[in-house]
């Protein structure tokens, strides 16, 4: 595997992962038609299918060209590398249940009417999604969301092979590409990104501000708040709201050294394999740095509500892959809101025995429902009021 030296592109950005930002959006009408012309199915995409779709065509997912073959999908389960070697942090497959679909075939992706892509099937085969589940997400338990999904809702076979792409769905709210993001950031500096799937609390915003006065950060760098606004666990807020949260947000806060961008990506709350995979995709977005904070992409038996993986699996195995990611990680502070002095570090505030304020995920949902008041060092009023007329 050949080791990537160069740190900038001639943008002084850190260049895409395997080199170069892959484009899957065919611009010749000729071609469009004769593909068109070979299709033997369609496939209409679930939400999930879509969102990887995307992702894949405006090369989120460099340097994959489409979804992948059997071999590639071994060699990610069993080693988090695809068969050249590359680090990948989750198998992106392509499921049906049509039993008639032949290798060598041409499939028509379609979502809510509109025609996304297409794919040129090279490999079709049944996976072990017990293995898959056991060696990606570290238990078969239906408990997990992620492996629920693989078992009620993906379909028996999987395929891969090339896209050739038509048009990105149509969404209610938009998602920069890596390339238009890209033209907005600052050369030579670092870029942070900032990982969520909820909306953004008074927390939240001193975690990603206080990353950019990391020690591995240059001055004048930006943060880049980059949430996933795809399909996540069943009770998270649905992706319409939180866009409006953060979108108020962005304007409330209006803060040049803070950009906001959306990501059509399907969270699996994989924990250490997630890390990973959200560092290749901010990565191809432009992206140096990646904040980790505890737990990141965990989650909770929903039987015993015990932890899937420890409080720091998904840093430990991140830090590992950075450097041949050319990527640092920010480890996010545990920050505590005192009477005393505010935000400090949870530490900070045992060390001075100052009173920790604290309010509870339920206890917030509660005074939301009942109209009751939020403490602005908990909420922004901005998103407090977007949830409430939701």
């Amino acid at each position: 595997m050949e080791i990537q030296k160069k740190t900038r592109d001639l943008n002084g950005l850190i260049p895409p992962y395997g080199g170069k930002l892959k484009d899957l959006i065919i611009k010749n009408e000729n071609l469009k038609s004769e593909l068109l012309s070979k299709v033997s199915y369609e496939h209409e995409c679930s939400e999930r299918n879509a969102c990887d779709v995307e992702l894949l065509m405006i090369g989120a997912f460099s340097p994959l060209e489409g979804f992948m073959d059997k071999k590639n999908y071994q060699s990610v389960i069993k080693n988090h590398r695809d068969s050249s070697g590359l680090l990948f942090g989750l198998p992106i497959v392509l499921d049906t249940n049509n039993e008639n679909l032949k290798e060598g075939e041409t499939i028509l992706l379609t979502y809510k009417k509109q025609k996304l892509a297409i794919i040129e099937v090279n490999s079709k085969w049944e996976p072990d999604k017990s293995a898959e589940a056991k060696l990606c997400y570290g238990t078969n338990s239906l408990d997990h969301p992620a492996v629920k999904m693989i078992f009620n809702e993906r379909g028996r076979f999987y395929i891969g092979g090339k896209i050739y792409g038509f048009e990105l769905p149509i969404r209610e709210f938009p998602c920069k590409t890596p390339k238009e993001l890209r033209a907005l950031l600052p050369p030579n500096f670092d870029v942070v990104a900032f990982q969520c799937r909820n909306p953004i609390h008074r927390a939240h915003y001193e975690l990603f501000t206080n990353a950019l006065l990391s020690e591995n950060v240059s001055k004048n760098s930006v943060v880049l708040v980059h949430p996933t606004c795809g399909p996540t666990q069943q009770d998270d807020i649905p992706g319409k709201v939180r866009y409006l949260t953060y979108k108020e947000l962005a304007e409330e806060i209006s803060d040049e050294r803070i950009k906001w961008a959306f990501l059509p990506y399907s969270m699996h709350m994989a924990g250490p394999r997630e890390a990973l995979q959200h560092m290749i995709i901010r990565r191809n977005y432009g992206c140096t740095h990646f904040i980790i904070g505890r737990d990141m992409a965990g989650c909770k038996s929903s039987s015993t509500g015990e932890d899937f993986y420890g409080p720091y699996d998904a840093q430990n195995f991140a830090n590992k892959c950075a450097e041949e990611l050319m990527m640092q990680t920010v480890p996010s502070k545990n920050l505590v809101y005192t009477k005393e002095k505010g935000y400090i570090t949870a530490e900070e505030a045992k060390e001075l025995n100052y009173q920790i304020m604290k309010l509870s995920g339920t206890e917030f949902r509660k005074k939301l429902r009942n109209g009751d008041p939020i403490p602005e060092w908990f909420a922004f009023k901005s998103v407090v009021d977007v949830l409430r007329k939701s």
